[in-house]
C-alpha cells in the first residue's frame, strides 16, 4: 500500500490543478489583416507579426486574456467583427466618425497621417486635382486613403487593390503614377526594403481629420464598452511602463504616438 502521505500530496496536487484549470484565463480573438507590413504580416511559416500584432499581445496579457489571431482581408474586416468572427481589430484603423456608426473604439494607440508616393525621379510637388488629372492613382480598397484619393481627384484614373503589397507592387512596374497610402508604411517600404527604393514620399503629409480621424485604434463591437475600458487602462500602462517603446523601437526609428 502507498505511504498516506504521498496519496494525500496527490491529491492535493489534483486540487490544485482542478482549481487553475477552473480559472483558465479568458480566450479572445484578435482581428487582423496581415497584409499590411510592418504593422501586421504574415511570414512564410504562418505566423502573423508586426506592430499592431505585438501591441495587441501585450494588451491581451495585460487583462489576463489568451488571444487568438484571426486574419481578415481588409474589405471583410469590420463586417467580421460585427458578425463575430473576432473580438477586437488591431490593424492600423483609423479613428473616423463614419466607422464610429459601426463600431467603438479606444484611445488611440498611435497618431496618423496619409501621404503620396511618387516615381524617385517624378518632379511633380502640388498635388491638386487638376496637376493629376488623367494620372494614374493607386490605394487600397475599402480604405479612408481610397476616399481621399477618389474625392480629392476625381479627375484622375483611381485604381483600387485589395491589399497594400499590391499597390506597391503596380507602383513598382509603373503601371500607376503615384499612389496614396497610410504614411508609416510607405515610408518604411521606401527606405527599407529593396522594392521601395524605385519611390520616393512626396509632398505634404495628408492630415485632414475627415480622413485620418482622431488617430488609430482597436475597434470592438458597440456593446463591448467593458473590454474597451480594459485595453485603454492596459494601454495607458504599458505606456506608462516603457513597453510601448520597446515594441515602437523595434519596428521605426519615431514615436508612433506622438509621431516625433
Amino acid at each position: 500500500m502507498k505511504n498516506k502521505s504521498v496519496i494525500l500530496a496527490a491529491a492535493a496536487t489534483l486540487f490544485a490543478s482542478g482549481l487553475v484549470g477552473n480559472a483558465a484565463a479568458e480566450k479572445l480573438r484578435l482581428g487582423t489583416e496581415g497584409a499590411y507590413p510592418p504593422f501586421n504580416y504574415v511570414e512564410a511559416n504562418g505566423a502573423v507579426k508586426g506592430f499592431d500584432v505585438e501591441i495587441g499581445l501585450e494588451l491581451c496579457k495585460r487583462i489576463g486574456a489568451e488571444c487568438e489571431i484571426v486574419t481578415q482581408d481588409w474589405d471583410g474586416i469590420i463586417p467580421g467583427l460585427v458578425a463575430s468572427k473576432y473580438d477586437f481589430i488591431i490593424a492600423s484603423m483609423f479613428i473616423t466618425e463614419e466607422r464610429k456608426e459601426t463600431v467603438a473604439f479606444t484611445d488611440p494607440y498611435y497618431a496618423a497621417a496619409m501621404t503620396h508616393v511618387v516615381a524617385k525621379g517624378e518632379k511633380l510637388t502640388e498635388f491638386t486635382n487638376e496637376t493629376l488629372a488623367g494620372k494614374a492613382i493607386g490605394a487600397q480598397a475599402g480604405t479612408t486613403q481610397a476616399q481621399f484619393a477618389e474625392e480629392a481627384y476625381p479627375d484622375a484614373d483611381i485604381r483600387l487593390y485589395p491589399t497594400q503589397d499590391e499597390v506597391n507592387l503596380d507602383m513598382v512596374s509603373g503601371r500607376i503614377d503615384l499612389q496614396v497610402g497610410d504614411m508609416l508604411p510607405l515610408w518604411d517600404w521606401v527606405n527599407k526594403s529593396d522594392d521601395g527604393s524605385c519611390c520616393k514620399i512626396a509632398g505634404e503629409p495628408i492630415t485632414d481629420p475627415k480622413y485620418v480621424g482622431d488617430g488609430v485604434g482597436i475597434a470592438l463591437r458597440l456593446e463591448d464598452t467593458e473590454l474597451r475600458e480594459r485595453f485603454n487602462a492596459a494601454l495607458a500602462e504599458i505606456r506608462a511602463d516603457g513597453t510601448y517603446k520597446a515594441i515602437n523601437d523595434k519596428y521605426f526609428e519615431i514615436d508612433l504616438y506622438s509621431m516625433k
